[in-house]
């Protein structure tokens, strides 16, 4: 499809936007050698558009200045994208690019998809630690070696949690912390043939034991460890795992946490005990209407719901062979969810939901067994459902890639006038607060402005 005119006299080198001349030393139009960094950091980020035949000039301003002999160019792109030893993956089709004439020259365009994460690293000359690439602001930057072997352990294993930690045993268990965890599931599924197991057959049947097939040796799984395990004992594994909570009484003019949960040795540090004592501090302070179900109270409310959904989703979606924390940020305006290593399937999929890639589905599995998390990659739906039936400002899920980290914020910012809400509050009492999100809208919008 030949680009519109008008979008490509205004467009600018961005994020996923790059121009190159192609002009080649003698004028006579060549592939520039430089494209294939360009290629490598789209794929590996979100993908993009390159332009050949437009040269950037200072201050942002560009000319059209044409490719010649732009089949040969095109010709020449095919044969480099198909050369395994200069391009590790081929990720365009035919209709990805394209020559068409403006202002009487030739441009070709190339759109670059963004790789899946069994295609990346996206590398180049060969070696994916030198070779590797992504996107920032508007260039380029080699990949560190350690987001390199992130992104080579995403490509090559379903989950990350399943891997059994040698040497590691019940010895290294927090007992205290795993008769909770069960006490915990006997509450939720009293019948159910687990309650009946040992210690070693209870954790083996929720994925925190395993079994090496060929050296018949057993030990704890990297989600045993991580879920129940002492912190001495996850250190050894995980030398870079941190967990942390922070609680501000401002926002960030006044720097200063009032409480916090880290991985300080004050308590037993594994991932289900940080839960436990991060989601009551999450939940304090809430000031949000409680429900009816007829006459009974339900205490458990949407945004309850969302914060459980967010924390689980930060913990089992985690890569623990990061070098960064799980952050959880509580402010008087938000509350903030980071953690190590992108989102597993394209932003636009995480936010429709129905497809699900869990980093750590045998944690997943560990937390849906004591009714906490959604399946069938419904969790962060969920959230934006949640948030939006509050009138808060929409939740703002983001992929960082220049330090491998995906961060969930929620704002608690009214998109309903307050002083309107807080009077018919105040007018109407309980009434209101069981009108509907879409009764609530417009009777909000009646009082503002005398009419709907």
């Amino acid at each position: 499809m030949k680009p519109d005119f008008f979008d490509l006299e205004t467009l600018r080198e961005d994020y996923d936007i790059e121009f190159k001349s192609g002009e080649g030393k003698d004028g006579n139009g060549c592939l520039p050698k430089c494209i294939w960094e360009t290629y490598s950091a789209m794929a590996n980020t979100e993908g993009g558009l390159i332009f050949l035949g437009i040269k950037e000039l200072k201050g942002k301003d560009f000319e059209f200045v044409g490719v010649k002999n732009y089949h040969k160019i095109i010709g020449d792109l095919w044969n480099v994208l198909n050369n395994a030893e200069k391009v590790s993956c081929n990720l365009l089709k035919n209709s990805d690019v394209e020559s068409f004439e403006h202002q009487e020259v030739h441009l070709i365009r190339i759109r670059v998809p963004q790789a899946n994460r069994k295609q990346r690293p996206v590398y180049i000359n060969g070696n994916p630690l030198k070779g590797t690439f992504r996107r920032n602001n508007d260039g380029d930057y080699r990949c560190s070696e350690d987001i390199v072997k992130q992104m080579l352990g995403d490509q090559s294993n379903d989950t990350r949690d399943g891997v059994l930690i040698e040497g590691f045993g019940l010895d290294d268990i927090n007992m205290t912390t795993f008769q909770v965890f069960r006490q915990h599931f006997v509450n939720r599924k009293p019948n159910h043939p687990f309650n009946d197991c040992n210690d070693q057959d209870f954790l083996r049947s929720i994925g925190g034991w395993g079994k090496n097939r060929d050296s018949k040796q057993e030990s704890l799984t990297l989600a045993g460890l991580l879920m129940f395990g002492k912190l001495r004992s996850i250190l050894d594994a995980v030398p870079n795992y941190i967990v942390d909570y922070q609680e501000f009484s401002r926002t960030p003019a006044e720097n200063r946490w009032i409480d916090r949960i880290t991985s300080d040795f004050t308590w037993s540090g594994n991932l289900y005990d940080f839960y436990r004592l991060a989601i009551n501090k999450l939940y304090e302070g809430l000031k949000v209407p409680f429900l009816l179900s007829g006459d009974e109270r339900i205490d458990d409310t949407p945004v309850h719901e969302a914060l459980r959904e967010a924390l689980v989703n930060t913990i089992v979606h985690a890569d623990y062979s990061g070098t960064c924390s799980i952050l959880i940020v509580k402010r008087p305006d938000l509350f903030g969810f980071r953690n190590p290593g992108l989102l597993r399937v394209p932003l636009n999929e995480a936010l429709r939901g129905g497809v699900s890639d869990c980093r750590n589905r045998n944690l997943q599995k560990m937390f849906q067994l004591i009714g906490l998390g959604e399946q069938a990659g419904s969790g962060v739906p969920k959230i934006y459902k949640n948030w939006d039936a509050q009138h808060w400002k929409k939740p703002e899920l983001e992929e960082r890639f220049e330090s491998n980290q995906t961060v969930l914020v929620l704002r608690m910012t009214s998109l309903l006038p307050e002083n309107v809400v807080a009077y018919l509050k105040e007018t109407l009492g309980k009434t209101f607060e069981e009108l509907d999100q879409l009764e609530r809208i417009a009777l909000v919008t009646a009082k503002a402005e005398g009419c709907v």
